[in-house]
This record gives structure tokens, C-alpha cells and sequence, in this order.
């Protein structure tokens, strides 16, 4: 049983560096900057989830990434194919993974309650 997970991390890890290799090929300038955050195998490895950084792009710019990823979607599984001498890729699923921009806006608001506090300090002495 251990050895099926090991080998779906590898496939994911290995995906996660193929994906990128793949977009940087393409002619469109907005999908060869799109950052692979992780991938995310099913395990029979037939699907597999793309997580992307939306940190940078408005609404506007993730419909057209997502949507033109699709159309791109046999281009990529074909670069892995062919990288990895697979006879099958996993379809893929492209989703915006929001968690980094929630990050850094908790991280500004502790920065922002932290500058507060030591406000407040300055102004007891």
C-alpha cells in the first residue's frame, strides 16, 4: 500500500516540473508566466489537479488562463508523455490556488495589528 503513494508523489512531483517546462513552450506570453504552485494526483493517476498562483491576476485574467489552459491541455499532456516516456498523462484540472494570497493578507493584517500594539505602547509611556 506504501509503495502506490510513493510512486503517486513521484508523479506528482515530476508533473510539477513538467507543467511549467510545458507552458514555457507556448506562444502565449500570459500562460508562460503562470506559476505552478503543486499538482495533485487521483490515485489511479487519471486526474490530476493543477494549482496555480492567482496572487498576481485579476478575475478577468483567471477566466482567459484557465479557460486557453484547457484548449493547451493535449499540448501539456503530450510534453509530459514524451519527457517521461509515459503511455498515458493524466487529464488535467487547472484551479487558481488562493491560500497564498490569503497568506499575505493575514500576514499584512498581523503587521498592521503589530504596528498598532506598538502604538498604543509608545503612547502608555
Amino acid at each position: 500500500m506504501m509503495d502506490k503513494s510513493i510512486k503517486i508523489q513521484r508523479t506528482q512531483s515530476i508533473l510539477k516540473e513538467l507543467i511549467p517546462e510545458a507552458l514555457s513552450t507556448l506562444e502565449d506570453e500570459m500562460l508562460r508566466g503562470v506559476c505552478v504552485i503543486d499538482v495533485e494526483c487521483s490515485r489511479g493517476k487519471y486526474d490530476a489537479i493543477v494549482y496555480l498562483d492567482g496572487s498576481v491576476y485579476d478575475e478577468a485574467e483567471k477566466r482567459y488562463i484557465l479557460s486557453h489552459l484547457d484548449r493547451v491541455q493535449r499540448h501539456i499532456q503530450t510534453h509530459c508523455m514524451q519527457a517521461e516516456g509515459w503511455f498515458r498523462c493524466p487529464h488535467f484540472r487547472f484551479r487558481f490556488d488562493d491560500s497564498l494570497e490569503r497568506q499575505n493578507k493575514m500576514d499584512t493584517l498581523f503587521a498592521r495589528v503589530a504596528e498598532e500594539l506598538a502604538k498604543g505602547k509608545k503612547s502608555d509611556d
